[in-house]
């Protein structure tokens, strides 16, 4: 029997903890991308929860430290930072890089979860998951999925829900 990554254990106690009750599925490794990951769930894209993270300066305008932010958007759209950004009340989004990332989430590009990071992260979560009663989102690493609806993980994170698009 081999062990579990890492990332994936801590995932499934966090979720634990916070009352989830969606199920971890390990997927071929081969599925790296929301439209790859459906078609092996057996559900639209629109129902992949990705877990973007972004740099933000927070409002402190020429703030050298950028501070995370975490948007759960549908494998549907494409998140719109200028507008999310003027939404969430932020100077400006960018895209982190993989040091950032891993830094403030503790896991890699590809399997964020919307939780179990070792710090809160202000998350927001796209209005258009609302239109699937399964959404499916990483599980701690990038091929690890767990099942979850919006009001489980609205829960779950603290998120706020608004349009990325």
């Amino acid at each position: 029997m081999t062990s579990e990554h890492a990332g994936i254990t801590r995932f499934r106690e966090e979720h634990a903890r916070l009352g989830g009750t969606g199920e971890v599925v390990v997927l071929p490794a081969s599925v790296h991308t929301a439209a790859l990951a459906a078609e092996a769930l057996g559900c639209e894209v629109g129902a992949i929860a990705n877990s973007l993270v972004f740099t933000s300066d927070q409002g402190d305008h020429g703030s050298p430290h950028a501070s995370p932010v975490l948007v759960l958007t549908s494998g549907a759209h494409r998140v719109d930072v200028t507008a999310t950004a003027e939404r969430i009340g932020v100077g400006r989004l960018g895209r982190a890089d993989a040091e950032f990332v891993r830094r403030h989430t503790g896991q890699v590009i590809g399997g964020v979860s919307p939780i179990a990071h070792p710090a809160p992260v202000p998350t927001y979560l796209d209005t258009w998951l609302r239109r699937h009663d399964v959404i499916w989102a990483a599980a701690g690493h990038p091929a690890a999925v767990f099942s979850t609806s919006v009001d489980e993980l609205l829960a779950m994170t603290g998120a706020t829900e608004i349009d990325v698009d």
